[in-house]
């Protein structure tokens, strides 16, 4: 599992994270993906069944950069908050869209704003048809640095079009499960810096809803621009 651990200071942040993070995946490493249940979210993190997606059976698409998953993964029902302060509804805000999920966090020194910046460059190089059908966003797994502000002024660096949630941990905790990326909550490590782990796989929602592909570390732009038609035609 591709997992992203950094320190968070005030100014200047080590770079500790990046190596680890790039080389994290393996063969044989297994996700668990908790399946939520009908009519959760609301102000609590969502009830769940698990299941076990693994990457053993996982393998490039046909013609497709990305990594396709053997068992697709229904598009959850997560109930956040955007960063305009208004209640987000995953399904209803994305139906009928490609979309592209992705959980970390504003402070990162190096892994989330990479993932970014390269999926707002794969995106500038497709057609603008193309980008209307493609929605992007962002779960802070550091709710309470990232508020919505916050989120705001540090997606627009990237593309004024990127969707940032923020929750409570408990929620944004139990929905990352549901999409079999492990996160937990921030915590100060023995030098007094902030750690920070998650999963940095972006995961890939076909517009019928479904996901099949996921990128993990060391994918470009030129990956995202050309399995993003791709994928709006069902690849």
């Amino acid at each position: 599992m591709d997992v992203h651990r950094s320190p968070l200071r005030p100014g200047p942040r080590p770079h500790r994270s990046g190596v680890r993070a790039r080389r994290a995946v393996a063969v044989g490493l297994v996700l668990l993906v908790a399946l939520v249940a009908a009519g959760c979210g609301g102000s609590s993190a969502p009830s769940s069944a698990s299941a076990i997606l693994s990457l053993d059976d996982a393998s490039p698409g046909p013609g497709l950069r990305g990594t396709t998953l053997a068992t697709p993964l229904a598009k959850p029902a997560v109930d956040l908050t955007d960063m305009n302060g208004h209640p987000y509804q995953l399904r209803t805000a994305t139906a009928g869209k490609l979309t592209l999920v992705y959980f970390g966090y504003t402070h990162c020194p190096d892994v989330c704003p990479t993932t970014m910046a390269d999926i707002a460059a794969g995106l500038n190089q497709t057609s603008a048809a193309v980008r209307r059908q493609v929605a992007v966003v962002f779960v802070t797994t550091d709710p309470d640095r990232d508020t919505p502000a916050v989120l705001r002024s540090w997606l627009t660096q990237f593309d004024p079009t990127f969707v940032g949630l923020t929750g409570t941990t408990a929620q944004i905790t139990g929905y990352a499960e549901t999409f079999g990326i492990p996160v937990e909550p921030p915590r100060r490590g023995a030098d007094g810096s902030w750690v920070v782990d998650h999963g940095s796989q972006v995961t890939a929602f076909n517009p019928d809803g479904l996901a099949r592909t996921v990128y993990l570390a060391g994918v470009t732009p030129a990956d995202y621009a050309h399995d993003i038609p791709m994928l709006l035609k069902g690849a």
